[in-house]
């Protein structure tokens, strides 16, 4: 998986590509453990993701728990694929998603 980051004064925006799963998601954990100091929005451009396993919905639903603390997050360009699971597990209830 590829993370691009750009950060705009407290807006950072973390642009995904490629999968994110088992193997992955501590890369996500340790970039977003490491950038949210300071940051009051957090956008996490899907748009290149192609695939998101359950240890991948683990990072996102803790990011989701710390930037209800400190700001606001929204996940863009959802795919298809993935937008089915973020429904099936309840997702779309707790996530900012827009598409």
């Amino acid at each position: 998986m590829t993370i691009t980051k750009q950060r705009e004064g407290t807006k950072l925006t973390l642009a995904l590509e490629g999968r994110l799963d088992t193997i992955t998601s501590p890369e996500l954990a340790d970039v977003l453990d490491a950038e949210l100091n300071g940051v009051t929005e957090l956008l996490i451009d899907m748009e290149r993701l192609v695939y998101l396993s359950s240890a991948g919905l683990r990072v996102i639903l803790t990011a989701q728990k710390r930037m209800n603390r400190q700001g606001k997050m929204t996940v863009a360009h959802v795919c298809a694929d993935i937008m089915e699971v973020f429904e099936i597990t309840g997702f779309v209830d707790i996530l900012d998603i827009q598409n």
